[in-house]
């Protein structure tokens, strides 16, 4: 009973961890490479003091070395997602969300991995605080147009801020 109990548990837990999209600032699991095997991503924030003073650079690093790390600036450490496979070329893109100490507008970066290494997959995407609160995800397949995806982003207009969501083609 108590092995079955705890097959349970360690089977629920994996499977929490595949469907989940964002991971905690610890890290998280994809198969960035497209080798079928999963790396571990995680961030380490360089030089950043309690008020953002420094250069604040966080660095993405893979368990898997042959995955060169990456650095965003400026950025307080920040979230990593897995997004998936967004342009259908058999590797997980990951997203990187960043923390700042002052203000809500922050931009949401989305790479994939390439033989020359990591690349934008698509410019920035121009996030507010509320686009979060109201659960508005920066991107996401478009499921009717292959190499596209839905860009969804904060916008100022007409003295309000607005999330916008276009269909735009990827590289």
């Amino acid at each position: 009973m108590m092995i079955k109990l705890l097959f349970s548990a360690v089977l629920m837990f994996f499977c929490l961890l595949l469907n989940a999209q964002k991971e905690s600032d610890e890290g998280l699991l994809g198969d960035f490479d497209g080798n079928g095997t999963k790396e571990y991503a995680y961030i380490k924030l360089n030089d950043c003091g309690d008020e953002c003073d420094g250069k604040c650079e966080s660095v993405i690093y893979f368990s898997d070395k042959k995955l060169k790390s990456f650095t965003i600036s400026p950025a307080k450490s920040g979230t990593l997602y897995n997004l998936k496979d967004l342009n259908n070329d058999g590797k997980d893109e990951i997203g990187f969300y960043p923390n700042w100490c002052t203000s809500c507008w922050h931009p949401f970066y989305v790479y994939t991995f390439r033989k020359t290494g990591w690349e934008a997959l698509v410019q920035p995407i121009s996030t507010h605080c509320s686009q979060w609160e109201s659960d508005e995800f920066p991107i996401k397949k478009d499921p009717k147009k292959k190499g596209y995806v839905f860009v969804s982003s904060s916008q100022f207009v007409d003295d309000d801020i607005k999330i916008i969501t276009k269909s735009i083609k990827i590289k």
